[in-house]
């Protein structure tokens, strides 16, 4: 099976620009936005044309670099700017962890530029910095997934929750990027994908790229999935991850936590796979993790029509955190673990 030769980012030949493919309009359309500044990067960001932590992180700073091209040819306004630029982004959504790995090297990237740098010397650090993220992360996601892969079942259903593919990274996926590799090694399972409400990023995103892909797919309202594993018709669950404590905790889309308790009860694995940059060592556990509390709108409308009561509270966080203990193996780049040796610092990769 080939694996989809598709980018959704995308810097402009004359590097004015970040193209980027609106994710708010699949399945139905193919929009293509361009980002010339700061704000329009944050909006994007915010907004979800982009999604899934590490294309948030690389379209950041990638987005970031391309705005450098904006800012003052005075070294000191450039660097004014730039600080209110990464302060900016940095406010966008603060549960991915990514962003903030991507932000931080930029930082660095900046500070490295000695007092005598001008501006256009800083902006071609600031773009290779950007483009070093981005590969690093392409790279990161091809190793996990083969990786991964050896973990799934040869037959059967795998259940997936919420995107994890190429459209929530800079590379083949995380979750989704192990599905493929599974199926490259002759696996025959199907996978059962999650709506994910509210905004459906399972059923318009996830089944929109195995489609393209040529993986079988199936899409399931988000509480079908325990009786799918009552039937046997689940042997796995593989998800992504927005942010990893150190003691293995995980915050992944809203919902996750449901499918863990589901797998613990019915025996079946819960495998978590996402690059190391979306490990953060400094949280000691997910109690820690900051979760995105989003608008009520996305609940209480769908399809641009009014679905509850207009008056009725609503709550709508975008994550939850799934305890370690329900975590089967985390996958990573540096390779596959349990939470408890991801916890201890000293994993024994297997």
């Amino acid at each position: 099976m080939p694996t989809p030769d598709f980018s959704h980012f995308r810097v402009s030949d004359d590097g004015q620009a970040l193209r980027i493919l609106d994710q708010r309009r699949l399945p139905t359309e193919e929009v293509w936005l361009e980002l010339g500044d700061v704000e329009a990067v944050a909006l994007a960001i915010e907004r979800l044309a982009v999604r899934g932590a590490p294309a948030i992180g690389c379209v950041a700073a990638l987005g970031f670099a391309v705005a450098s091209h904006g800012f003052a040819d005075d070294p000191a306004r450039f660097r004014d700017q730039a600080r209110a630029g990464l302060a900016r982004l940095a406010d966008t959504r603060p549960t991915a962890v990514n962003l903030f790995v991507a932000l931080r090297e930029l930082e660095q990237t900046l500070a490295a530029c000695d007092a005598t740098a001008g501006a256009s010397m800083m902006r071609q650090a600031l773009s290779q910095c950007a483009r070093d993220h981005v590969t690093a992360d392409l790279q990161a996601c091809d190793r996990l997934a083969r990786l991964g892969a050896e973990l799934l079942p040869s037959e059967g259903g795998v259940l997936t929750h919420c995107n994890a593919g190429a459209l929530a990274t800079g590379g083949i996926g995380t979750a989704l990027g192990v599905l493929l590799r599974g199926r490259e090694l002759g696996k025959r399972f199907v996978v059962f994908a999650d709506e994910t409400r509210p905004v459906l990023q399972g059923a318009r995103l996830t089944a929109w790229e195995l489609e393209r892909a040529g993986v079988p797919v199936q899409v399931i309202a988000d509480n079908m999935a325990g009786a799918l594993m009552a039937h046997g018709l689940i042997q796995a669950a593989v998800v992504g991850a927005d942010r990893i404590a150190r003691n293995g905790d995980v915050a992944n889309k809203i919902g996750t936590y449901s499918v863990a308790v589901l797998c613990r009860y019915h025996g079946i694995p819960l495998y978590v796979a996402a690059p190391w940059t979306t490990v953060d060592l400094a949280l000691a556990s997910g109690a820690e993790i900051p979760i995105e509390e989003r608008d009520a709108s996305e609940v209480r409308h769908h399809g641009g029509r009014l679905m509850t009561p207009p008056q009725v509270a609503v709550r709508n966080p975008a994550f939850d955190v799934t305890p370690a203990q329900l975590v089967t193996k985390i996958i990573t780049e540096r390779g596959v673990c349990t939470p408890q040796q991801l916890a201890h610092l000293q994993p024994s990769w297997s």
